[in-house]
């Protein structure tokens, strides 16, 4: 049966007011084809892309039912609970259930991590009728004895396939664990991989299933485009394109939380308003982004994918894909943040030479390649680094060399000796010297940061003095005797030379290895401490 409007669903009048309210007049697909059998407690397996609608395909039936039952909340229980894998998300979910719940006395609340957890227990201290969770808060909460499922008569999980990538897979089976085994479940997923298919046969009761592929004329309604460009010159012309396209509210994706920062900077400096958000955000940061954002203050979003989830905002003209994703699923995800609506949107994505095996995967699952801008004012520009990036360069190069020297110094048996040095790799011909009172600690590369100073008195300077040896003046600066006295063993030692003083002693150009000396050096000459 075609229902073409709301009333025809079975939906009661202050679900239908709130409805008008938000000026929906016609229901999606994915609502025709599951509120019906959701009022009548059927349980569901749904898979739909995020934009169809599937908020509210379930959120009006849960609400319409908690109603009519008329079960009286009690402390610290929900009678329903949404499961959601990013914060984004289930603060949306939570937005769109007091939306279609204002005519109602729905009590809900909303518990995630990345904030207190005083105010959600607070929450909780009456119970609620409309839970929603993300899952690592709820299992916590849980576990402080704040929250209790065995009241609960529905239960929603949302975009499970992204629960799955996102390793929420074994916290979702302990949350099924505690849910009493009469409900009524629902699930929902953009795609259906073996681990979710296995999921819904062991969660869900004969399930209604509800299959909505993405609707082709929405794709068709977005124009898009392909810039082949050099990684450096990505954001020169993501600037550029801004600028020149009539941007009016747009998101950045950006494959990293270190490139979306970079992103955002480069944003500003070109007096571009834009706000960033990705998972080493906090909440409130990431809150008061997202608010900015809709409210038209900031009219570029720059975000990674994960955090990205659950944006649900009207009116984006423009998506850019500044990286190219890992997984071309991603891509539709993308691209689905415009066009909604049956209005028109636009999808830039740059590709350098590192990325085309990802287009082509994403081309592969379109059907169809991406129409190529072949001109624009940075092709064949190969990218000056500039000084932030030789910065990174460097920083990833010490980094390199400190794994090295890591996976060079481990393998060694319990007991033996350690070669002297600074325990990155650094071997340089020097002898092992056992770090046992009777023999003094281990040679060092030279005197310790925190050590006193050489020009200091101290107080066996006689001693020294008459130890000294002319034939070699530079003993001084041999850290044998403060070893000897941080070992506990203040007898002097004998000044017969040994191997280790030559390759001390002799230039750090003449050692004929890589070693971590040279690493040394290098930062040393950087910071203008070389000796």
């Amino acid at each position: 049966m075609l229902h073409s409007d709301f009333e025809s669903l079975g939906l009661m009048p202050a679900c239908l007011e709130a409805l008008r309210h938000e000026g929906y007049v016609q229901p999606t697909p994915i609502q025709v084809a599951s509120i019906p059998s959701l009022l009548a407690g059927r349980d569901l397996l749904g898979c739909a892309q995020t934009g169809t609608g599937k908020t509210a395909a379930f959120a009006l039936p849960t609400i319409q039912r908690l109603t009519e039952n008329h079960i009286k909340r009690q402390p610290r229980k929900a009678r329903s609970l949404i499961v959601a894998p990013t914060r984004e998300l289930a603060m949306q979910i939570d937005v769109s259930f007091g939306a279609y719940g204002r005519k109602t006395e729905i009590k809900r609340a909303c518990v995630y991590g990345g904030v207190g957890k005083v105010p959600q227990i607070k929450a909780m201290e009456r119970g609620v009728d409309v839970l929603v969770a993300t899952p690592g808060r709820l299992l916590d909460l849980i576990g402080d004895g704040a929250i209790d499922l065995s009241q609960v008569e529905i239960v929603i999980f949302d975009e499970a396939d992204r629960m799955l990538d996102m390793g929420f897979i074994h916290d979702v089976r302990k949350i099924i664990a505690l849910l009493p085994k009469k409900r009524q479940t629902l699930l929902f997923s953009a795609t259906m991989p073996s681990e979710i298919d296995t999921l819904a046969r062991t969660l869900l009761d004969n399930p209604v299933r509800v299959d909505i592929e993405p609707e082709k004329p929405t794709i068709e309604l977005i124009s898009q485009s392909l810039y082949y460009v050099e990684k450096g010159c990505k954001r020169d012309l993501l600037v550029h394109l801004i600028k020149e396209l009539k941007v009016s509210r747009a998101v950045v994706f950006s494959r990293t939380k270190h490139g979306a920062d970079r992103i955002a900077k480069t944003l500003h400096i070109a007096g571009i308003p834009s706000g960033v958000i990705h998972a080493n955000k906090g909440q409130g940061n990431r809150t008061k982004t997202m608010e900015a954002f809709r409210a038209g203050e900031t009219p570029v979003l720059v975000a990674t994918d994960l955090a990205a989830r659950g944006i649900d905002v009207d009116d984006i003209s423009h998506v850019f894909n500044f990286d190219m994703p890992t997984e071309p699923e991603t891509y539709v995800h993308r691209i689905g943040r415009t066009a909604r609506a049956g209005a028109s949107g636009t999808a830039v994505s740059f590709c350098d030479t590192e990325e085309k095996r990802l287009l082509k995967q994403v081309e592969h699952l379109l059907g169809n390649p991406i129409p190529v801008i072949k001109v624009h004012p940075f092709a064949g520009v190969r990218p000056v680094p500039t000084e932030e990036d030789l910065r990174d360069a460097m920083f990833e190069e010490r980094s390199k060399e400190r794994m090295r020297g890591r996976s060079q110094g481990r393998g060694r048996p319990s007991g033996s000796a350690r070669p002297a040095g600074n325990g990155s790799g650094d071997r340089g011909g020097r002898s092992a010297r056992p770090s046992s009172p009777a023999d003094g600690a281990p040679r060092r590369d030279g005197p310790r940061a925190d050590a006193p100073r050489r020009d200091a008195p101290r107080r066996d300077a006689p001693q020294r003095d008459a130890l000294r040896s002319p034939a070699a003046p530079d003993s001084r600066s041999r850290p044998a005797s403060s070893c000897n006295r941080e070992a506990g063993n203040d007898r002097p030692r004998p000044t017969a030379p040994r191997s280790s003083d030559q390759h001390r002693d002799a230039p750090r150009h003449e050692t004929p290895s890589r070693s971590s000396r040279d690493v040394r050096s290098v930062i040393d000459e950087i910071t203008g401490r070389r000796s």
